[in-house]
This record gives structure tokens, sequence and C-alpha cells, in this order.
């Protein structure tokens, strides 16, 4: 396309992106990451999973390159994340080619671009759903659809996983060795080795450079000697007592591969290693205020209290792969966030006028909207109520002197029954709104009380403050963030100045339970402080 359209492909190498000005890309499908970021500024933020894709539009933004070339819609986009990139690319300015189609700058071209877009993603969901219905299928026939663990063969045809000739008389051993009770994991694991014992051979990961490479790179399968881990394993795994993992994640038989002990021998292995395992605690719990409590904001590991030097640090082993830079901290920077985040969520002298003012401006409308709807509600309950007695009253006169006929007399009494229960409810709707807004204010009172004593708490206190005001608190771009319980949202800030009166009145009404639970909790942490 490029010698046809006379265009100039860049001739440049990009280590991580392309050679001679040509990308190649092997190691993504049609996947997204699910985190997503929602900053205080409006934007949006999300990863993508498609490094190549990402560093491509982060060049074509910037203007290093005025375009590229496409084999099809499909192959340049795999989600709708991707998408939504290309289609903003293609507004700014960015000449985007595609070798199988041509999309015209008009509302037909972009609706043959959408249509390619969701014909593509469309396929992908289809191709997906049938593998998982026929792994479902095979699984609750029996079918082993996984890799079969050492001591058995994976030959490629899931209804056959043999004996592996070399490793099985081994593995078997192991059983029988554990199962007198005179043997380690430890010990275990040194003999199987001595024995030539090895695990299956399988290929590594490629690294994050590799999978960037323009060059197609082999990885021989390495067989790893066994280690204790691997022999605890073994000897937990039923499946070589002849049962696989099924459709409901429960143990059913096998069709694919035949037991290699028995169920006695399996039973025995059990109850020798669960009279070896010893559970060490603390007599005492250590004394740390944030233990189990702040998480990654990437990928949700938790960060755990440590000391050096009479300092109180938290860390945490992130997954591979995780973004996020800060995986050691300070007990400082975590007091330092919270007292930041309690500072927008109460009445602060800053912002208490916003909410007093929303509160006490909504609670007089509504209390003087009230009192004049109550007795216009009044008067229509009282004359529907009379209307009603009345046709019940005088029903056989109203049908014999033809004034209704039964479909109609049926049809006047439903509406009327109608009219009554939708004023009762109106009624109690009116209600209800006066109830959550005073609720919300004595919730904001509470709140304000417990963020005062807070500093003075002790660390056990505020494990139980921080439990009941927030369902999470994780670190995220270098600062620490939360998300508050359901019942304490109104008193976030961007809710709390977005929301109009009418709207936010809304709003409280469909957390009103959620709020009623953060008062309780709240008002059983107020009894317990000092006074």
């Amino acid at each position: 396309m490029a010698k046809q359209d006379h265009l100039v492909l860049a001739p440049v190498d990009v280590e991580g992106l392309c050679k001679d000005g040509i990308i190649s890309e092997r190691h993504t499908a049609f996947k997204e990451n699910d985190y997503f970021s929602i900053k205080k500024d409006g934007t949006f933020e999300y990863r993508i999973e498609r490094p190549k894709f990402a560093l491509l539009s982060h060049y074509l933004h910037l203007g290093y390159f005025k375009g590229a070339i496409f084999l099809c819609w499909d192959r340049a986009t795999r989600n709708d994340n991707d998408d939504n990139i290309l289609k903003k690319l293609i507004k700014q300015g960015v000449d985007i080619r595609f070798v199988q189609a041509n999309y015209e700058n008009t509302s037909y071209g972009t609706m043959h671009m959408e249509m390619d877009g969701m014909v593509a993603k469309s396929h992908s969901r289809i191709t997906s759903e049938k593998v998982r219905n026929t792994t479902k299928k095979l699984r609750g026939e029996g079918v082993c659809t996984y890799r079969a663990p050492v001591g058995y063969l994976n030959t490629g045809d899931p209804r056959k996983k043999p004996f592996d000739p070399g490793r099985a008389p081994i593995v078997k051993q192991l059983f029988e060795k554990y199962a007198s009770g005179m043997w380690s994991l430890i010990d275990l694991a040194q003999w199987a080795n001595e024995q030539g014992l090895t695990m299956p051979a399988v290929r590594r990961k490629r690294t994050h450079e590799e999978m960037m490479g323009e060059e197609e790179i082999t990885i021989e399968p390495v067989a790893r000697p066994i280690t204790f881990k691997h022999v605890h394993y073994i000897l937990r795994n039923p499946f070589y007592i002849g049962l696989i993992i099924g459709p409901h994640k429960s143990y059913i038989q096998s069709i694919s591969h035949e037991p290699l002990i028995d169920k006695a021998l399996f039973a025995d292995v059990q109850k020798v290693l669960k009279s070896k395992r010893i559970s060490v605690r603390y007599e005492t719990k250590l004394d740390y205020a944030y233990r189990s409590t702040v998480h990654c904001g990437y990928c949700h590991r938790v960060y755990t209290p440590y000391v050096r030097k009479g300092i109180e640090y938290y860390g945490a082993r992130c997954a591979e792969g995780c973004q996020n830079p800060m995986h050691n901290t300070n007990k400082a920077f975590i007091e330092h966030g919270i007292d930041e985040i309690l500072s927008q969520l109460t009445r602060t002298v800053k912002h208490a006028s916003v909410i007093d003012d929303t509160l006490d401006t909504s609670l007089k409308i509504l209390e003087s909207e009230r009192q004049k709807l109550k007795d216009e509600h009044e008067r229509k309950y009282n004359n529907l109520l009379e209307n009603m007695s009345y046709l019940q009253d005088n029903k056989l006169t109203l049908l014999k002197t033809g004034v209704y006929t039964p479909e109609a007399f049926i049809e006047a009494e439903a509406k009327l029954s109608a009219e009554i229960e939708s004023l009762l409810a109106k009624q109690v709707s009116e209600a209800s709104a006066l109830e959550v807004l005073q609720d919300t204010k004595k919730l904001s009172e509470l709140l304000n009380e417990v963020a005062i004593y807070y500093p003075f708490a002790n660390n056990e206190e505020k494990q139980q403050i921080l439990s009941k005001v927030f369902s999470e608190l994780f670190i995220s771009e270098n600062r620490l963030q939360y998300k508050a319980r359901k019942g304490l949202v109104p008193f976030e800030l961007p809710y709390i100045l977005t929301c109009a009166p009418s709207t936010r009145i809304s709003e409280l009404l469909q957390i009103h339970d959620q709020i009623k639970l953060s008062i309780r909790d709240l008002e059983h942490l107020v009894n317990l402080f000092p006074q």
C-alpha cells in the first residue's frame, strides 16, 4: 500500500517498537486491563495492555510520525479503549490508513469504521464464549483440559494423560514414604532429586525486552529440580487419586487418567500433613495501626509493617509487572494522607458552609413545601375516600340504573384505588426525604467528632475508625487515596460541590439504609471515646 499510494516509510529503528519503520506485534490479543482512575480535574486514566500500540499512539500524538498503516481495523484496535484512542488520533489529523479498507471522511465512512470494529469485537467475544462453553462441557464429562502434574504425560490429547514411566514410580514412593511419618518435606525433596526426579520441562516467560523485540526468540524448555514446595503440592493434589477440577470448581472423577495411588494412602498422607502443620502466631499481636489496612492501588497487594532503625515502615510485595513505584513507605506518609482525607470528609471551616447550607436550605424548602402539600393531600385523600365509599355503598343502585356497566364500575373502582395508593406513596416519599436529610446532618456531626478524636486515638482505636469510615485505602500515583463507605459518600468533596440540592436529595434517598448504618457505627465509636 505504501508503494501504491507513494507513501514514504520512516527509515528508523526504535527499540521496542519498529525496525526500518515496520512494527510487528505477536504477543497481544483482544484484552484490556480493568484498572481505571477518574481524577478530580475530570480526566480519565486507564492502562493499555499493548506496549507497542501505547508507544505508537504516544509518538503519533506528539507528531513524531505523520501517520501509520494497518492491515485492517481489527488488527489496529483490540478493544474499546484502543478503538477510542485511534479515533481521537484520526480526529486530530493523524493520517491512519488501512490496507483492506478505505474509510471516507463522511458519516458513512464513520459508520463503516464502527461496524468493522464492532464485528471484530463480536467475533472475539463469540470465540471466547465457545471456548469457555467447550471447556465447561469437557470438564463436566470428566476430561482434564489442563496440564497434568508431574508423574503424568501431556500428550496433546486432553482425553489421554498416561503415566510418565520415568517419574510416576518415584512420585508414588513420595506418598508412601511420607505416609510413614518418618520423612519431612525437605528430606523427601532431597531424596527425589537423588533419584533423578525433575519437574516436567517448561519454557520460562518471555521478558519485556523479548516481547518487544522484532526477532523471533526460541526459548528451550527446562526441567527444574524438585523443591520441598513441589513435594507439598504433589502430596496435596487429588489428581493422583483420579480426580480433576470440574466445571463448578469441585473435584470429580476423571476419564482422562488413572489413579497413581489409592484413596486410603492419600488420606493417610493428608493426616500426616495436618499433624505437622504448625502455625506460628504472636502471643500478643504487634501494635501497628495500619496493619492489613493499606493496599497497592494497582495490584491490590497489602502493605505489611516492619521496623528499621526505630522507624515504622510499610512495604508491599507487588505483583510482577505492577506499575506502582512506591513499594515502601513509612507511617508518617500514611498518617499525613489520612489527615488530608479526613479533612476532606469532615466539616472543615472551608467547606462546612457547603454542607450546612445545602442541608439547611433543602430542609427549609422541603419543610415549607411539605406543609403546603400536606393540606392539599388531605383534601384530595378525603375526597377520594368519599368517592370510594359512595361507589361501594351504592353499587347495586348504580348498576341497576345503568350509570355503570359491571366493567366500567370495576374500572372506576380500580382507578380510585390507584389514586389513593399513589397519594399515600407521595406522602411517604416526602417524609423519607425529610428524614434522610436530618440523618445526613447527624452523620456529618458524628464524622466531625471522629475526625477530631482520631489524632489522639491509640492504634487499636485508629483501626476501628478506619474500618468504619473507609471501604478501602490504597496507594496510587504516589499518594494515599480512598474509597469511603457507601453511607459516607455524601461527604466527599466532588459529590458535595457538584450535586444540586434536588439531585443530592434523590441520591441520598438511594443510600439511606447505608447512612443509617454509618450513623450506628460512628455512634458506637463516639461512645467509646473518653469524655
